[in-house]
């Protein structure tokens, strides 16, 4: 897999004019922060080579690479899931391909249904910690040249970078809650039985996206970033039938305020 992300990151440089210094995954809904990226150079995923397509709705298929403000960023409008019927390996080699092409840190978004009944739709939650009930990325034999066999991952979502979040909010009058992401195979919405099982577990949002990314960030090195957008409700006597267009359009509405965080939180590492 080394030589297979060199040489996609060996592609990509020949393409692009500067050095991206954070990466930037968008989930559903949430692909309008791109438009915020200026300077900015796009590689379709179906011209690189390695990348898979995305398939869902949302989810545009690109890269852009540019400035975020004043930070050199490289954003992924759109992600891969398991549900696509993609493996570990295909849906986390863009964060492998991003490590090569030199980012220092990661950021991820998601929308998510809350657990936690203090939450309402449109709630931005700082993900502090993460359960994963999706297959380990990291099964399989291990090259040390991509990070280490056991991994730690008690701080899977970087503290500093948490803290700066809620720096960053105060000083826009955001809201911003903190907790736990539920990380599932999908693509069925959860049933009221499942939601209320997750939230015993210790969960406060529940999505099909997002753990992955960040167990191959950690394994390589990567601090870690996590905002998620409450776009539907799994508590109990607040439950409605949720689409994915519903995601889709709730996420656009909060998303201006998940902007604001990660472009205030840019400025200040920068």
């Amino acid at each position: 897999m080394y030589e297979k992300i060199k040489k996609t990151a060996d592609f990509i440089r020949t393409k692009i004019s500067l050095q991206p210094e954070t990466g930037i995954i968008l989930g559903t809904g949430l692909g309008g922060l791109a438009t915020k990226i200026t300077d900015h150079q796009t590689l379709e995923y179906a011209d690189i080579p390695g990348f898979p397509v995305s398939t869902v709705k949302g989810h545009e298929g690109r890269l852009i690479f540019g400035k975020l403000n004043s930070t050199n960023v490289i954003a992924m409008q759109g992600r891969f899931h398991y549900y696509e019927g993609y493996n570990m390996e295909q849906i986390t080699f863009p964060v492998r391909v991003m490590k090569e092409l030199g980012i220092k840190r990661l950021f991820v978004s998601n929308a998510s249904g809350g657990l936690n009944p203090t939450y309402e739709i449109g709630t931005l939650m700082v993900i502090s910690d993460h359960i994963n009930l999706l297959p380990n990325p990291l099964i399989g034999p291990n090259d040390d040249r991509l990070g280490v066999r056991f991994p730690d991952m008690s701080h899977a979502y970087d503290p500093d970078l948490i803290d700066l979040a809620f720096e960053v909010a105060r000083q826009h009058s955001i809201e911003l809650a903190k907790g736990v992401y539920v990380g599932t195979t999908g693509p069925t919405f959860e049933t009221p039985a499942e939601y209320k099982y997750f939230r015993l577990t210790g969960g406060d949002a529940i999505g099909m996206s997002t753990v992955p990314e960040v167990i191959v960030a950690r394994h390589a090195g990567l601090p870690v970033f996590g905002i998620s957008i409450v776009t539907d409700i799994g508590v109990e006597g607040k439950i409605v039938e949720v689409s994915h267009e519903d995601v889709q359009r709730e996420g656009a509405k909060a998303e201006v305020k998940m902007t604001a965080i990660i472009a205030g939180m840019l400025d200040k590492l920068n």
